[in-house]
């Protein structure tokens, strides 16, 4: 009578792991036996992590399977198979759990993880808070009232939830092997913003959240004057961000927080004001933020002496440039050097020259190539690494190795940006081990 995850190491099914386990349910789950940096947590609280074997499915068990897998796969196939076992996937077995919680969602293109982290630290001195982020970590206190949970978009998989409330940070089309276009995309988040059951909060300087119909009340956020929650005197340096919070045109509060960049501003933002909307005071909202201690692989910055090394999952354009630039206000006047490993063929064929563009603001741009169980989505994805490397300025292609660690230590002293949804942190370590 357990819990069996199909494919446990992934991101969101890690997270879910470990909210089950905290929920005192005996929880199992098989994947790959390389190893992946969100197994950590479930080693933590000894969840058993096994090899696809379809033996690992029991009569009794109650089977999640990873968004990854169909019924080709010996362990989902044996579980559909067997009357006496209970199976979702991933997304269907978190509306379910949805339900018995003030849930509240968290969507958008970028900065879901983040905001649902923030959020998860803010609402957590207000009352008992459970989450799960995107990062592969997730945790639910005993008798907790509200449950925070990242929210994607890829598949429409975001569909499954209904959620009393939700903060929707921004629109840009993205999946492009799945969206067909930005009209296809804007409908699957008009959909999700239709299941929403109490109260939108939406960022009102995105171009497209404003326009989309909704059937409950809407808070705005943002850096306009027409925002419900605006942020006004902003600045930033090494030392954090700050800025005034104005709410219906009058000041609420200042915030000074050691982070930086835009998006965290914008999403911190956002996190005040579905906050204030709850109920929260003010002062307490800011203490949240200043409780927040990050996430995994967010602009997880560590100095190496005269360098310092950032993992970020930074997979699109526009993160990657908001990353560049975060990186330069953090460490004004060092040599940037920015790193990438691309995950999708169709994500770079279609955001090619953004992807070479964005790269370029850093003063070194180096390049891995696709992991090789990257398989291209059709036949019209014929982009390879070298359309993406004769694009970038004195770009140099890299692997997971020993001498491409020297090379990158011989660009030094830098600020290295490591930025994938992939292994590109192993490259990281490596180079840690060297400096």
């Amino acid at each position: 009578m357990a819990f069996h995850f199909i494919g446990i190491k992934g991101t969101g099914m890690a997270a879910l792991a470990e909210i089950l386990h905290d929920e005192n349910k005996e929880v199992r789950g098989s994947d790959i036996e390389k190893y992946i940096f969100t197994q950590d947590g479930l080693e933590e609280r000894g969840i058993e992590i096994l090899p696809f074997d379809a033996a690992n499915i029991q009569d009794g068990d109650t089977v999640i399977v990873g968004l990854s897998f169909d019924s080709r796969h010996p362990e989902v196939k044996a579980a559909l198979d067997n009357p006496r076992v209970k199976t979702y996937y991933y997304n269907e077995y978190l509306g379910h759990l949805l339900e018995r919680y003030t849930s509240i969602c968290v969507a958008g293109t970028h900065g879901k993880s983040t905001t649902t982290g923030i959020l998860a630290s803010v609402l957590s001195r207000f009352e008992k808070t459970g989450f799960l982020i995107g990062d592969g970590h997730g945790h639910m206190p005993k008798d907790a009232k509200n449950f925070v949970l990242e929210s994607c978009e890829f598949k429409r998989h975001f569909l499954a939830y209904h959620p009393d409330y939700a903060i929707v940070t921004n629109m840009e089309i993205d999946h492009i092997d799945y969206y067909k276009n930005m009209e296809d995309y804007i409908d699957a988040f008009q959909s999700f913003v239709n299941q929403i059951k109490k109260k939108a909060v939406i960022c009102g300087d995105d171009p497209y959240l404003p326009t989309l119909s909704y059937t409950v009340p809407v808070v705005r956020y943002g850096l306009n004057e027409d925002n419900d929650y605006q942020a006004r005197n902003v600045s930033q340096g090494p030392d954090g961000i700050e800025y005034d919070v104005f709410f219906h045109g009058a000041l609420l509060h200042h915030v000074k927080l050691p982070e930086i960049g835009y998006p965290f501003l914008i999403n911190s933002l956002g996190v005040f004001a579905l906050a204030h909307t709850l109920g929260m005071e003010p002062d307490e909202i800011v203490a949240g933020l200043l409780d927040y201690k990050g996430i995994a692989r967010r602009f997880v910055s560590e100095e190496v002496g005269e360098s310092v090394l950032i993992d970020d999952y930074a997979h699109h354009p526009t993160a990657i440039e908001f990353m560049i630039e975060a990186a330069r206000s953090r460490y004004p006047g060092k040599k940037i050097v920015a790193l990438y490993k691309p995950d999708r063929y169709s994500r770079l064929q279609y955001f090619l020259d953004r992807f070479a563009s964005s790269l370029n603001t850093a003063d070194q741009v180096c390049l891995l190539d696709f992991p090789k169980n990257a398989v291209r989505e059709d036949e019209t994805i014929t982009v390879t690494i070298d359309d993406l490397l004769a694009r970038c300025s004195g770009a140099r292609l890299l692997e997971i190795d020993e001498p491409s660690a020297e090379a990158l230590k011989a660009m030094g002293p830098a600020v290295y940006i490591f930025m994938s949804s992939k292994d590109i942190y192993l490259l990281k370590d490596k180079l840690k081990e060297i400096l």
